[in-house]
């Protein structure tokens, strides 16, 4: 039976490193979680006079570096002094140089959100009059390409590491005591505990480059690991590393004398038997006890180190998120790593040491309670990430969040199934400790069985007649396989076992991929964010009571390959006659970038009026510019923009404006 499992289940480990790797390539860079609400000058605006400073408003907290924030001028010299600092609350400045000439000036930045993430992003402002610009924004930006795909990837090997060792070993605690003597299970904890530590060592490696220039030389730079280590997210990975340091203590007690047997005792025929006094149980006891509280206070601090240095640790009530994320990773490992757990030991136990159907009903209930405590926890979760209802379907969080709870959906119905499988097993077993199958062995094999034990014993008497000692040996050692190979065969052959068996490796195949998308998730801007940053900007989008500016936001969808982002139109005054437009055209993150033509079209559908055409001039990077745009008379205006994104892939999208 395991020969022949062995080649089933290995297309399905291929099937979901797939998965995983395409979730993995197809996710864009981190998306920050802090969101650039407002700025002084405006983007886009047009100002008399140069100002002493430029101000910048998150929607959180971030923190700065040098040259997080950089003026640079019309033919790319740096226009600022490069002190940049905190003004109050979320706003931030750098001052500018004096004596700035007239044009147009980009101003970048590069900051760290309050949930460790990386915000970049650039905007324009003009002096006098704009000119045209020989400022780029659109190369690489922290959080993406290599250095990005390598730190998610790290994320990802860091929490199926911490599920694999802190469920692993909860598993043999309270459920399968048994179990830290199986060598596989002692391989699978272990490895969890390897995978956590190199993952923590790797991020801490890449997370200065993650953040600053997204350079792969820059992974050993000392001098960024330096500062790293003074940062939040830095304090956290040192303080898991410390904790793994007390997590290897914990393994080798575990697999060491937790694992140890009974002292032998000899019995009235002779013979040497493993049977256990009272004091070795009140022992035995007082070390369970003591693994498992300490091996929670090692969990929950490990589960901590995430909780003190992403989406919990800002926003809405962090003071409360935090130790519900803790619970909510703890839950997550109890039952993900206790299922990895039970699936390794149903398919290698060994055949003197199965898995019981006692551990399994155990197991049963600790993930009964954990979903339990996951659909509380994620509920909280998810409304603080989110917020609005809108932000479900209309944000990357959101979209992301629903295939979520697809896949917990999935997930809840197979161990359902699983559930079943252990339910029936439990009425076909009646002692704990013993084989999951109780079955009567088959009377060929029974009968095949004496024969060997009897011809094995003959030839061990004769071998020991003869002196032949190693030959005795070796024929017991053969006896001993032929029985344990026996007894394997017909507990694999059993269809309660194998039903259970296939039902834990959907649960563990769907857990793979819900993995992925969680780490996918956990890297992209929370719906609440984005809805937020969209009402803090909002203002703008109707006539400013001293100016009269409005601005217009306009998603589009070519079709085609990066076909997707949104078109922003300043227009000001937007009165009647001559008006300056501003076109900007991002990505669906905020990053600006450059498109083969945009053109503007107003009409009055009212009057009869229009299309009047419009062909913005490009400007920089993502941003095009047309002065004097004439508006002939007041009213509700179509403006309809058509956005090309390449030679065949192109469309027009609208919004109604009152102008004038």
């Amino acid at each position: 039976m395991t020969a022949t499992v062995a080649p089933r289940v290995r297309p399905l480990v291929l099937l979901l490193l797939a998965v995983v790797g395409v979730l993995f390539a197809s996710a864009a860079p981190a998306s920050a979680h802090a969101a650039l609400t407002g700025s002084d000058p405006r983007q886009g605006s047009v100002v008399e006079k140069a100002p002493a400073q430029i101000a910048l408003t998150f929607s959180e907290p971030v923190s700065l570096s040098d040259d997080s924030l950089r003026v640079l001028g019309p033919k790319g010299e740096r226009a600022d002094s490069g002190e940049a600092g905190g003004i109050g609350g979320t706003t931030y400045s750098v001052r500018l140089l004096p004596g700035l000439p007239d044009g147009t000036y980009t101003v970048a930045y590069q900051v760290v959100s309050a949930d460790s993430h990386p915000v970049s992003g650039a905007f324009t402002f003009s002096i006098g009059a704009p000119s045209a610009t020989s400022v780029s924004v659109s190369g690489a930006t922290a959080g993406g390409g290599v250095v990005g795909w390598l730190y998610g990837f790290g994320r990802y090997v860091s929490y199926a590491g911490f599920i694999v060792l802190a469920g692993g070993a909860a598993f043999v605690v309270a459920c399968w005591p048994r179990g830290s003597g199986v060598r596989a299970v002692q391989r699978l904890v272990v490895s969890g505990w390897v995978a956590l530590t190199a993952a923590t060592l790797s991020l801490l490696l890449l997370r200065g480059s993650y953040t600053r220039s997204g350079e792969v030389g820059d992974i050993f730079d000392l001098d960024l690991l330096g500062e790293v280590l003074q940062t939040k997210t830095g304090a956290a990975l040192v303080s898991r590393l410390l904790l793994l340091a007390a997590a290897a203590l914990f393994i080798a007690v575990l697999f060491g004398a937790y694992a140890r047997p009974s002292s032998p005792t000899t019995l009235n025929d002779g013979a040497a038997r493993r049977q256990p006094d009272a004091r070795e149980d009140e022992e035995k006891r007082d070390l369970t006890f003591g693994l498992a509280v300490g091996g929670t206070v090692v969990a929950a601090g490990l589960a901590a180190s995430w909780a003190m240095a992403e989406h919990a640790s800002s926003g809405l009530q962090p003071g409360i998120a935090m130790p519900v994320d803790i619970v909510h990773l703890l839950a997550v490992a109890a039952w993900l790593g206790g299922l990895s757990t039970l699936l390794v030991s149903l398919f290698r136990a060994p055949a003197d040491t199965p898995v019981d159907a006692s551990a399994v009903r155990r197991f049963s209930n600790v993930a009964f309670y954990s979903v339990l405590t996951l659909v509380a926890t994620g509920t909280y979760q998810a409304w603080r990430q989110v917020g609005y209802w809108s932000a479900l379907t209309g944000t990357r969080y959101g979209q992301w969040l629903l295939v979520k709870l697809g896949l917990v959906t999935l997930l809840v119905g197979v161990a359902w199934i699983s559930r079943r499988w252990t339910r029936r097993l439990g009425e076909t077993t009646v002692t704990p400790g013993v084989d999951v199958v109780r079955e009567p062995e088959p009377v060929a094999a029974v009968s095949e069985g004496r024969a060997d034990e009897s011809h094995s014993d003959q030839g061990a008497k004769g071998a020991a007649s003869d002196g032949d000692e190693r030959r005795a040996a070796q024929l017991a050692r053969q006896r001993a396989a032929v029985d344990a190979a026996r007894r394997k065969r017909l507990r694999d052959a059993d269809p309660l076992r194998s039903g259970l068996r296939r039902s834990v490796l959907a649960e563990a195949s769907v857990a793979v991929v819900l993995l992925a998308v969680t780490t996918v998730l956990t890297a992209a801007e929370p719906g609440r964010t984005v809805e937020e940053a969209k009402a803090a900007t909002s203002a703008a989008s109707a006539p400013d009571s001293d100016t009269g500016a409005l601005t217009l936001e306009i998603p589009f969808d070519t079709g085609g390959a990066d076909g997707k982002g949104v078109v922003r139109l300043d227009i000001d005054p937007a009165r009647v006659g001559g008006n300056d437009m501003h076109v900007y055209v991002e990505r669906p993150n905020g990053r600006a970038f450059d498109i083969p033509e945009v053109k503007v079209a107003f009409t009055l559908e009212s009057k009869d009026l229009g299309p009047l055409p419009v062909v913005p001039d490009h400007i920089t990077t993502g941003h095009w510019s047309a002065s004097g745009v004439q508006i002939p008379m007041a009213g509700d205006w179509e403006v309809a923009v058509t956005v090309r994104t390449s030679d065949i892939d192109q469309v027009t999208v609208s919004k109604n404006a009152q102008i004038g």
